[in-house]
């Protein structure tokens, strides 16, 4: 794995891990974070490895003053909870995918899968979103829905 993946498929799951802790959508998280935050986090990602997630997500929650919210996508799941790096790496594949046909700045196009349609998606346990191929993850997103 190439040190940009890692450092991406880190913030991603620490996204996810933020989201599930405030019980709130990763939507949020990112647009209360901002663009700035997110490029400080792929930055500072390789030293951040060493660290617990609980302890950067706390530091992030405490930084950015993210409110407890009520989006409990652990609750509502009626089977096994999929861990946040699995989840990270399903943002990593298709914001990877993503740069390649568009040449984009990751960053930015981070910032708009987060907030996209995807994200809930992605988050729906209950589904089967977040462990379908990423070509069809890519194509739906690029269609701004999911394919049938």
């Amino acid at each position: 794995m190439t040190k940009e993946k890692n450092d991406l498929l880190y913030v991603c799951s620490l996204i996810e891990f933020v989201g599930r802790m405030t019980k709130n959508r990763n939507a949020d998280i990112v647009k209360r974070i901002g663009k700035e935050e997110l490029t400080r986090q792929i930055k500072v990602a390789e030293l951040n490895h060493c660290l617990t997630f609980e302890q950067v997500a706390s530091e992030m929650v405490e930084d950015f003053e993210i409110p407890t919210g009520n989006f409990d996508s652990v609750a509502k799941c009626k089977y096994t909870v999929p861990s946040v790096i699995p989840i990270g790496s399903v943002y990593t594949d298709l914001i990877l995918d993503i740069q390649a046909s568009s040449h984009r700045e990751i960053v930015d196009i981070m910032y708009d899968v987060f907030i996209s349609f995807m994200s809930d998606e992605i988050s729906n346990f209950n589904a089967s979103t977040y462990y379908k191929n990423p070509s069809y993850l890519y194509h739906s997103y690029i269609a701004g829905e999911l394919l049938d």
